[in-house]
């Protein structure tokens, strides 16, 4: 009979061992849970609901989400030398999830307890909201009389999902904290202050938030204390992540316009590094150096952190997605047992307003954190970058300025700039012009040389060439003034993409209410193509009937096409400017009739060269 067979004599001893081999297993193992089994840690207060805690602040405000559990609670007793610290039964669990919202008048404020962070820095003010993005149907249902909802305000901290938030700190090295450790707060309600603490490990940290009631700046300082009983190495990261809707920007390009890119930011050393999406960039981008400022530079608007201290050594991760922008700053830390080590940084979060940006850290900042002494000069001022025509559109937008504080109208400022640019260059536009009046007197002597010289281009150009100097006039003259407006045009349109001064700013009635960004209703691209049209069918045609079509038409289409996408201010600019252009040579044109009768005043030997092509 088979053994197995519960039938069989032997099943019923098999059956008592195997009960017996149980129930000793079970009093084993409740043996060792009570008497030798380790002291774990209590379980989160969150982990039922997947590691979320929905605390709300006194206001009411949901707590964010991390995308991260929250770290295990602190021991008390510090870590064996070289080892992890072993978890302490006495360890209190971590404080719930807090969010506090700070109110001032330039900007409202959310800081979360998970990871003592940023979860949202909302500017406030008119000037202070994302560029709006209109298409063709909105322009026109602005013009005529139609509604569109304005933009939303700016938001300098948008966490990413399952990243740091922005201002959160971890630690690296053998004794680690991570950057979503969840913090105990105390707020002094009134005063602009914050203060978060937490431990970890061997590490007590304490940070605090001070900003002034006025401005785009805070003070930021952080405590390590070491409280186990051995020196401790590692590296102080700071975080300033931010996520990015990568339908809200676009890269520039030649026929779409400037484009409103930011970038994670560092100035490192003597220079400063920007790095922008790239999908095919596999690794951060790491910095080495004193380390001045680091965060995220936008096109109008800065998020930037600066030891207050003065530059600092360490180093700076950059990453650059289309979903993201991250800049990680680390410093060296080194705490004896018992020490505390402090790290004080300024903040700045608003508009790249220069006025703003140079002074930095501020008088406000000083007095509201108690700044007795600050080595700080973090040059904020070159975040507004004018590239290789910073000296013109420097002035440009000083005489803007100046313009706009007679009027109050910065459209009104580029068309009194427009006047004061053609009234610098009339000169050389005079003599220009005259110079083309003079080329039309010899066009029928031109065109008799093409005909003869049809098959020879070799001695077409050279008698051209001798009856242009005869009538001591430049072919190329008329081109000059173009040359020279050239190096305005790029400077202004530099100007226009860098300046928050003009970003937001209207010209008038309701379509043209930004003239940093392009003319919904393409209206003025238009107006500037018909009066480039018109301009140069008032030159005198140069070369071929078929180059002087491109000329008159092709030119100009291509050239209104480009700027279909680009400031509005520019091309009101370039319009202004040729209004003003073909009022001047109509003007010139009467009074060269007038004055000078049947060859219109020209240069000397210009009316005897065209008179049979022979000199009297």
């Amino acid at each position: 009979m088979n053994d197995l067979d519960p039938l069989s004599p032997n099943s019923a001893d098999s059956q008592r061992r195997l009960l017996t081999a149980l129930a000793l297993a079970m009093v084993l193992t409740f043996a060792y849970t009570f008497f030798f089994a380790p002291k774990g840690t209590p379980p989160e207060a969150g982990a039922q609901d997947g590691g979320q805690v929905a605390a709300v602040s006194d206001g009411g405000t949901p707590a964010p989400s991390t995308g991260t559990a929250a770290a295990p609670p602190p021991p008390s007793g510090g870590e064996s030398a070289g080892g992890p610290a072993v978890a302490n039964a006495d360890a209190a669990p971590p404080p719930p999830v807090r969010t506090l919202d700070a109110r001032r008048e330039s900007a409202h404020y959310t800081f979360s307890s998970q990871g003592a962070g940023l979860s949202s820095a909302v500017l406030q003010g008119e000037k202070m909201r994302e560029q709006q993005h209109l298409s063709l149907a909105d322009g026109y249902k602005l013009l005529f009389g139609g509604q569109v909802p304005p933009p939303p305000q700016m938001n300098l901290a948008q966490p990413m999902a399952g990243q740091p938030l922005p201002l959160a700190v971890s630690i690296d090295g053998p004794s680690a904290l991570s950057a979503d450790t969840r913090y105990a707060v105390s707020e002094d309600s009134g005063d602009g202050r914050v203060t978060f603490t937490a431990r970890q490990g061997p590490w007590e940290v304490t940070k605090t938030l001070v900003w002034p009631k006025e401005g785009f700046e805070l003070a930021y300082t952080v405590q390590v204390k070491n409280t186990s009983a051995q020196p401790l190495t590692g590296e102080l990261s700071v975080h300033y992540n931010r996520a990015i809707n990568p339908e809200s920007e676009h890269a520039p390009s030649f026929f779409g316009g400037v484009g409103n890119l930011s970038y994670a930011s560092c100035h490192v050393g003597e220079e400063k590094h920007k790095l922008g999406p790239d999908q095919s960039q596999p690794d951060p981008e790491t910095l080495r150096g004193p380390v001045h400022f680091f965060g995220v530079d936008q096109q109008y608007f800065l998020s930037a952190l600066y030891p207050l201290d003065g530059a600092q050594q360490g180093r700076c991760s950059l990453v650059g997605t289309p979903e993201a922008r991250a800049v990680v700053a680390s410093f060296p830390l080194t705490a004896g047992p018992g020490q505390t080590v402090t790290y004080r940084f300024g903040g700045y979060f608003g508009p790249k307003e220069p006025e703003l940006l140079d002074v930095v850290p501020g008088q406000a900042l000083r007095q509201s954190a108690g700044l007795t002494s600050v080595a700080a000069n973090p040059q904020l001022g070159e975040t507004v970058d004018y590239g290789w025509w910073a000296a013109i559109a420097k002035l440009l937008v000083t005489v803007m300025k100046f313009f706009h504080n007679l009027t109050g109208n910065w459209g009104v400022a580029i068309i009194l700039l427009t006047v004061l640019v053609k009234t610098l260059l009339l000169p050389l536009t005079h003599r220009s012009m005259v110079s083309m009046e003079a080329m039309k007197k010899l066009q029928p002597r031109v065109e008799e040389l093409r005909k003869k010289y049809a098959d020879d281009r070799e001695r077409q150009n050279m008698e051209m060439m001798k009856l242009y100097q005869e009538a001591k006039v430049n072919p190329l003259g008329g081109c000059l003034p173009m040359l020279i407006q050239m190096p305005v045009w790029f400077a202004l349109f530099t100007a226009l993409r860098n300046s928050y001064d003009i970003y937001q700013e209207p010209f008038f009635g309701p379509v043209w209410r930004d003239l940093t960004y392009k003319d919904p209703t393409y209206l003025l691209p238009l107006a500037l193509g018909v009066s480039m049209i018109i301009t140069q069918k008032l030159q005198p045609q140069m070369g071929d009937p078929t180059q002087a079509k491109i000329m008159t038409w092709f030119v100009p289409i291509i050239f209104s096409l480009t700027l279909l996408n680009y400031p509005a201010g520019l091309a009101l600019y370039i319009f202004t400017n040729n209004i003003l252009s073909i009022a001047q040579q109509y003007g010139l044109r009467k009074w060269l009739e007038k004055r000078g009768g049947g060859d219109g005043g020209l240069p000397a030997g210009t009316a005897t060269a065209t008179a049979g092509g022979k000199r009297k």
